[in-house]
């Protein structure tokens, strides 16, 4: 059962560390700077709100850059670039994943975002359920129902990005992205308006985090022990199985169940009894197989279970999370709160994932994260992409008091692109220190980044 399963985990003596000092104090210092975004920004850096810089949005704008080959061999991606820029010339970013997005992004932010504050627009962004255009914004702006209004209480109470459309678990569309770009954008600005990281301005209180890496799909099962082995030398405290095929290099077809049944013994045998380990297939399961599977990892004492079966499958869920001891990571695949909330009240889960693009940016995953920690239960952001996409999640495990393990890909170098001055590396105790820079934290290089880019301005 779940609180069995906590029990357990609190035991570990590998997920709980001494460094971890996150408290009551924290979580609701995170309340807090979603109430008032400005308030907490400014206390962070001892100085008055109104002391401020200029933070209203003057220009929006999309730097389109082309990564052939950077971090994948025999493939082409591209990534946007999204920048916000105020009066006061600091500049907020994130990324839109393919072009497509481009242009709905830019229209979208220069008819929400241009010539309104940043503290007004972080708490509107995010402060109303059911808003899903542009156009309710600026209605709620004109009737003079901003958040500004609102009072501190209802302000603190968990609710998704006002954009985040109908959760597709229940049949609706996928989260809307504008909404949690933009809100990410505006955080960096408030982090660097005040020379503070984000996580800071949210009451974080960690230093560092522990990393585990996290496989790719590989071709064959006898890709998965050379890989562990490497990431375990590297340093890496944990490491997770992605399942490709579940098929042997030169051997007859097996069902993929069964393939990746066999990784699991060979990563376990490899690897010792100590080591951490956990098994991602990223839905591919039907219950049956999800519970051999499951079984599996009870008896070879894998540390998690994630998204084992599709999220769709409420019940199935609460029937594995019955009968396994393996904690089920479960939600990165969920785009509302009240969804989250019904898992959680369900018993679907045992500890919370969640995308920061999927439920309204920092402030959405902040309320999700916070959501969880009432109720017992760990909260760890799904991770993957660039070293944008890790930095959002990054500063949010270390803002939540129930965060404990960073996803890293694997190898590191995927996440690396040749604009950004720093990259995500773990330390020589398998750590990832936090960032000391404002904002974000992880800046460009700006010549690099003017070589491989053209900018399309709003």
């Amino acid at each position: 059962m779940p609180n069995q399963k906590r029990q357990r985990m609190m035991k570990d003596p590998v997920t709980r560390r001494n460094f971890l000092t996150a408290s009551a104090a924290g979580t609701a210092a995170g309340f807090a700077a979603l109430a008032d975004p400005g308030a907490a920004a400014a206390q962070s850096a001892g100085v008055k709100k109104g002391d401020l810089p200029d933070l209203t949005v003057k220009q929006v704008k999309v730097y389109v850059t082309d990564t052939a080959n950077i971090h994948r061999l025999n493939s082409t991606e591209t990534g946007e670039i999204l920048s916000v820029v105020t009066g006061s010339g600091i500049e907020g970013n994130y990324t839109i994943g393919n072009r497509e997005r481009t242009t709905g992004w830019l229209e979208w932010a220069k008819a929400t975002l241009v010539g309104r504050n940043v503290l007004d627009l972080l708490p509107a962004l995010n402060a109303t359920s059911g808003m899903k255009s542009a156009g309710g914004l600026n209605a709620r702006a004109r009737t003079g129902g901003g958040a500004g209004q609102r009072p501190a209480a209802a302000a603190a109470r968990p609710s998704t990005g006002s954009f985040v459309s109908v959760p597709s678990r229940s049949g609706g569309s996928w989260p809307d992205y504008k909404a949690a770009a933009a809100d990410i954008c505006l955080w960096d600005i408030l982090g660097k308006a005040v020379d503070r990281p984000i996580y800071r301005l949210l009451g974080g209180r960690k230093d560092r985090m522990m990393a585990y890496a996290s496989s790719q799909h590989l071709p064959s099962i006898e890709d998965y022990v050379p890989d562990a082995m490497k990431a375990k030398e590297q340093g890496y405290r944990g490491y997770k199985i992605h399942p490709g095929s579940g098929q042997h290099q030169n051997g007859p077809p097996i069902p993929s169940y069964v393939g990746h049944m066999e990784e699991i013994k060979q990563l376990r045998q490899a690897l010792g009894d100590e080591y951490v380990l956990a098994h991602d297939p990223v839905q591919a399961y039907n219950r049956y197989e999800a519970l051999k599977v499951g079984r599996l990892l009870d008896e070879l004492d894998y540390l998690w279970f994630e998204d084992p079966i599709r999220t769709t499958d409420l019940e199935g869920l609460v029937e594995l999370a019955s009968r396994l001891d393996v904690p089920l990571h479960v939600g990165e695949f969920l785009a509302s709160i009240s969804d989250f909330a019904e898992y959680i009240r369900r018993g679907a889960v045992d500890v919370v994932r969640l995308i920061s693009d999927n439920v309204g940016g920092i402030s959405g995953s902040m309320r999700v994260g916070l959501l969880a920690d009432a109720f017992g239960l760990e909260s760890t952001p799904h991770n993957w992409g660039n070293v944008l996409d890790l930095a959002v999640h990054f500063h949010l495990e270390l803002a939540l008091p129930n965060a404990y393990w960073f996803e890293m890909p694997h190898p590191a170098e995927y996440a690396d692109r040749p604009y950004h001055k720093d990259k995500f590396r773990i330390d020589k105790d398998g750590y990832i220190p936090a960032p000391t820079a404002p904002g974000l934290g992880y800046p460009f290089d700006r010549d690099a980044l003017d070589k491989i880019t053209k900018r399309i301005d709003a």
